[in-house]
């Protein structure tokens, strides 16, 4: 055990039996129906949605990564944090009302509505990827790493205890079991990291910085530094930022079946658009609490950490007392369990809905739901043997990031063109997939060192994974409108619900009190963090 008294442990056990325990507490019951296994009932409220969506996101590789990019490079990878409030206020504007709209249940069935079912097949396909590859084997296996270090439990133990215990709850008792327990979970994993930074501040006069002054000439240069300069080490600039990061965001935030599917759920309209911008607000806070603390790591730590990605436990076993180190490792198994149990609910409800019931209209709920568990369980054992290749990455950010570019481009190119442009029709949206996923995918193999340790395109080229990003979502775009329009354009009628008839539609969803609320809502967070910008520039 590293540092970890028998408090410690205990408060760490305590915790995984409580939230099993909630998990499964939450089930209502008798007979379990569809609507209620994987979109609970149609009747989350905008807090717990927006607690989900933060919690969903948050994962071990958050706290983990933020940290070690902290210690590294500063707070420049703050951006992809507050950024994130701004794809959040795009899901509440743009999409959340085309998808409450037409009472789905997945994005893939959105798909089907603006295209056909082949193109809703293809999403599918690409969700379930995501889910299984990205949400799922790389949380596992950054959680392990983290509790191999913490507990000296081997990384195959721990990840077999982790996502057997995560299935358990989320098995049984679908998304609602999912949302309640991620509603607790983002207070205790916020609670964990702000108690990590205080404690990180606290110790700063120690070593003789009284002031912020004195942390500026610890720091390195632009450390503390949220804008990019020419000069930045980070590999970021703000070219990628602009330009790349919208296309890894929109997918994330607004075509991703595992953060949507809270949006999803949601009970009214209003609870579908305020959610997601609650979640935005909240976005706000990983800069201070998961990020500053690299910073510190670097200035109190730098003789002990050698090894950046060792940046977040050193700060945990060095700096909390007994018993709030238990307290961060049940934040970090939040964030773990969180994370892997919103991928497997939503790798369920693709599978259920999106494959089993079109080709069987007439299959029973109580099928369905027997369909989504054991597809949760299938999809847990892969994501169980794949893990592990992640130690095959140079590091867990370098894993997600290329595994993004080979996701995104294509999904992003259907939604936002299909929503915005009526001339996009289905052949467009199947050569876009199809083309971008394969296109994308010759650009990993390229970039990926198989034979040697030179990744071509970022290394040699000089394009980092986010401009890669950019220049396949220009590609799939080409893919699409070209194609769309050398074949034969949908009729009005069947795109009329799925898509803006006119520049002023936009506006006339916003024209009621409850419209103009929450408008009120998406402006004043643009303010605050407009605001912190310039504060931290």
């Amino acid at each position: 055990m590293n540092n970890f008294s028998n408090i410690d442990i205990s408060v760490t056990v305590l915790y995984l039996v409580g939230i099993v325990v909630l998990g499964i507490a939450t089930i209502k019951k008798g007979r379990t129906d569809a609507d209620q296994y994987f979109l609970a009932n149609y009747s989350l409220k905008w807090p717990v949605i927006g607690a989900a969506l933060f919690a969903s996101n948050i994962s071990t590789v958050h706290l983990v990564g933020l940290a070690a990019s902290g210690f590294n490079d500063g707070l420049v990878w703050g951006n992809f944090e507050w950024l994130a409030a701004f794809m959040l206020i795009i899901l509440a504007l743009v999409f959340a009302p085309f998808y409450y709209r037409n009472k789905i249940s997945t994005l893939p069935e959105f798909l089907e509505k603006r295209y056909s079912p082949i193109v809703r097949t293809l999403m599918a396909f690409l969700a379930l990827l995501g889910a299984l590859f990205m949400h799922i084997g790389v949380s596992l296996y950054a959680g392990a790493v983290v509790f191999e270090q913490f507990f000296g439990i081997d990384v195959y133990l721990s990840i077999l205890l982790i996502s057997g215990l995560t299935a358990l709850y989320t098995v049984i008792g679908g998304l609602r079991s999912v949302v309640i327990t991620e509603t607790v979970q983002t207070l205790v994993l916020i609670t964990g990291c702000i108690a990590l930074t205080v404690f990180g501040l606290m110790k700063l006069p120690e070593i003789g910085i009284e002031d912020l002054a004195g942390l500026k000439r610890a720091v390195k240069p632009e450390q503390l530094d949220l804008i990019p300069s020419a000069n930045n080490t980070s590999g970021l600039s703000w070219s990628a930022i602009l330009l790349g990061y919208p296309v890894i965001g929109i997918w994330y935030w607004c075509a991703d079946q595992t953060i949507v599917q809270r949006v999803l759920g949601a009970k009214t309209l209003t609870d579908a658009q305020i959610g997601p911008i609650f979640a935005g607000f909240i976005k706000i806070l990983p800069v201070f609490v998961m990020v500053l603390p690299g910073v510190l790591g670097y200035v109190l730590f730098q003789d002990k950490i050698t090894n950046a990605n060792n940046a977040f436990p050193i700060l945990v076993t060095e700096l909390l007392p007994t018993g709030l180190k238990g307290l961060m490792a049940a934040a970090l198994l939040a964030a773990l369990m969180s994370t892997v149990a919103a991928a497997l609910n939503s790798a369920g409800t693709l599978v259920s809905l999106d494959m089993v019931k079109r080709f069987r209209p007439d299959i029973s709920d109580r099928r369905l739901v027997f369909i989504g568990r054991i597809t949760a369980v299938v999809v847990m054992i892969i994501a169980i043997l794949w893990s592990p290749l992640i130690a095959r990455f140079n590091s867990i950010f370098e894993a997600i990031n290329n595994l993004l570019i080979v996701i995104s481009p294509p999904i992003v190119t259907v939604f936002v063109w299909g929503v915005f442009w009526k001339r996009g029709n289905t052949q467009g949206a199947i050569a876009t997939f199809i083309g971008g996923f394969l296109l994308a995918l010759v650009v990993f193999l390229i970039d990926f060192p198989i034979i040697g340790e030179t990744k071509i395109i970022t290394e040699l080229w000089g394009i980092s994974f986010m401009m890669q990003a950019w220049w396949l979502f220009v590609c799939c775009s080409i893919i699409y409108i070209v194609v769309s329009l050398i074949t034969s354009a949908p009729s009005s009628e069947s795109i009329h619900d799925v898509t803006y008839q006119s520049s002023h539609e936009f506006w006339k969803m916003y024209k009621s009190k409850k419209g103009r609320r929450t408008l009120i809502l998406a402006g004043c967070l643009v303010v605050v963090i407009i605001i912190l910008y310039a504060i931290f520039h």
